[in-house]
């Protein structure tokens, strides 16, 4: 299960921090992505870590940072320079790979069945 927070209104050029509180995976082997679903668009792939990389979409390298604390069962998303093409609903997700990069790892999470309810970023002045 996932749980996201830490989404609002913030203006162009600001910060925002998102916390994504997971259960149910374990957190020192699993890959969690986030992602986001603007409206009318398909959900896409913001950006992926696995036990050992990173992996951003085009759009958010630079501005972006994931991370993720086992002992505090949370993946963060730094989101820093925002942009008013960041405004979307939020979600995180994971799962299990064995052998896949972090890249194939966050296109086939895309697909997932398992998500939270999102949390609402709007960049906006």
């Amino acid at each position: 299960q996932f749980v996201e927070s830490g989404g609002g209104l913030v203006q162009p050029g600001g910060s925002l921090r998102l916390s994504c509180e997971v259960s149910g995976a374990t957190m020192a082997y699993y890959t969690f992505g986030w992602f986001r679903q603007a409206p009318g668009k398909e959900r896409e792939a913001v950006s992926c870590i696995s036990t050992s990389d990173t992996y951003y979409t085009d759009s958010v390298k630079g501005r972006f940072t994931i991370s993720k604390d086992n002992a505090e069962r949370t993946v963060y998303l730094q989101m820093d320079s925002l942009e008013p093409d960041d405004t979307a609903v939020y979600y995180c997700t994971a799962g299990a790979f064995l052998h896949q990069t972090v890249r194939t790892a966050c296109s086939i999470l895309r697909q997932s069945d398992s998500w939270g309810r999102g949390t609402q970023v709007t960049v906006s002045s």
